[in-house]
């Protein structure tokens, strides 16, 4: 009997949201491209497809149905939420670059990893 409810009691809560010193660790998880400033800097008008993806990489998108268009998306998603997320999308006329839209500046070099001390205080208090 006191095993049933021991095993009723973790599968109960299993079924919640623990927060605490019990969550489960979620790991950061970045995907995409990251685009330095000086990669951005290097991009000139004109340049041609192969030049532009010597300097920033393929692109994470590239669009079936839009061919002269290459976005370079990239996602930093920290304890299950989204914490930065930037977009650079190119267009091309042909094979040279024509126009440029950055949704964010990028930062000056890659985001450190740090680790996650928060847990340990709160475990230790």
């Amino acid at each position: 009997m006191r095993v049933l409810i021991i095993l009723i009691s973790m599968l109960l809560l299993s079924c919640g949201e623990v927060t605490g010193p019990l969550s489960p660790y979620k790991m950061d998880i970045r995907q995409g491209n990251f685009v330095t400033a000086e990669m951005r800097e290097k991009l000139k008008i004109g340049m041609s497809r192969q030049q532009v993806r010597y300097v920033l990489g393929t692109p994470m998108i590239s669009d079936v149905f839009h061919g002269n268009r290459w976005d370079y998306v990239y996602l930093l998603e920290e304890r299950g939420k989204i914490v930065e997320k930037r977009r650079l999308t190119l267009y091309f006329e042909g094979e040279n670059l024509a126009r440029i839209d950055d949704e964010s500046q990028p930062a000056e070099a890659a985001p450190d990893v740090k680790p996650d001390n928060s847990r340990l205080d709160s475990a230790g208090s």
